[in-house]
């Protein structure tokens, strides 16, 4: 089993042509993290996890894995390895030959390849599917049979590029519970892109937030999701109001908002409630112009329920400002 090894980028940057699409970023991961790079379309989060990968080559900086700088280095040389989105499996080879195929690069034996193939397709539970082609399996099972080829070669990180994108919601959920299993019991940092923030919260130790080739934060979920550093981060991560305050900016969770028929506060108009099981979303915007949501509760909102045209108040405790960066 490969040694797990730290991870840094330092003054990292990638051009193309005119176009800066990683911006002098500096990032450590430590051995054995669960990260996520998360951010919209053209952030820069698969640049930056391309180049780790030896897919990119860096423009400026170096990527530091374990003692080495690996920017010189082939992909198959780095200690890294990438699971696709799309799956990248070879449609006339088995599930077995598919995850032998790095090593047969690496001109290991035959035997020794389909020993070690099948071991990493028992890891994923799909040894006994191991005879069939991709086409005879879900899309769920091909994505183990990718996750085993990734792994076979015993890498230092795992590299996984939206793996979750293309299944249903269900199986999105299942399949990330396998991961931050597959990533504890192996014990190596798994570095994930996504954009999907939901995702992140439920997998990462660590999450990344990139706008426009820049590191936004990088903290654990908790601490980005009550301490949001920007507007950027507070309106990207979900589930805040931003809202001007004098010469500052503050935000102020969702969940922590108060909206009530009379008394102190804010006055403003429901737009749209949308009940959502275990709690019912409230769309409102004040006098001023500003849109706000609050999420109430079910059985608190069905006790005294608003409807789309009320004019309610809003307000909110001292204790649950959080003030945002300028």
């Amino acid at each position: 089993m490969a040694r797990p090894a730290d991870l840094e980028l330092a003054s990292v940057t990638k051009r193309y042509g005119e176009t800066t699409a990683v911006d002098s970023i500096d990032l450590k991961i430590k051995a054995g993290t669960y990260c996520c790079l998360l951010g919209p379309s053209g952030c820069g989060k698969s640049s930056t996890l391309r180049m780790i990968a030896g897919h990119e080559s860096v423009s400026d900086g170096d990527i530091v894995l374990g003692p080495e700088v690996v920017n010189g280095l082939p992909p198959a040389k780095r200690g890294t390895a990438m699971m696709f989105q799309s799956y990248a499996l070879f449609p006339h080879l088995s599930a077995r030959d598919n995850v032998a195929f790095p090593l047969r690069m690496k001109g290991v034996n035959k035997v020794d390849r389909s020993i070690r193939a099948t071991d990493a397709l028992k890891m994923v539970d799909m040894e006994r599917y191991q005879a069939r082609l991709p086409s005879q399996l879900s899309g769920g099972q091909q994505q183990r049979v990718a996750l085993a080829r990734a792994l076979v070669t015993d890498p230092q990180i795992l590299l996984l590029d939206e793996p979750l994108s293309a299944l249903d919601p269900f199986l999105k959920i299942r399949v990330r519970a396998e991961l931050k299993r597959f990533q504890r019991e192996l014990g190596i940092s798994f570095i994930h892109v996504t954009h999907s923030q939901e995702e992140a919260m439920a997998l990462a130790d660590l999450i990344i937030i990139m706008n426009a080739g820049r590191i936004e934060q990088a903290g654990d979920p908790r601490s980005i999701f009550n301490a949001p550093a920007t507007e950027f981060v507070a309106r990207f991560i979900g589930g805040h109001n931003v809202i001007p305050a004098g010469d500052r900016k503050i935000s102020v969770r969702s969940d922590r908002l108060h909206v009530s028929a009379g008394g102190q506060g804010t006055p403003a108009t429901v737009r749209e409630v949308e009940y959502q099981g275990t709690a019912v979303f409230v769309s409102l915007v004040t006098e001023a112009g500003l849109e706000m949501m609050a999420i109430v509760p079910e059985r608190t909102f069905y006790a005294r329920p608003f409807e789309a045209g009320d004019a309610v108040h809003v307000h909110w405790d001292e204790a649950d400002i959080h003030e945002l960066a300028a």
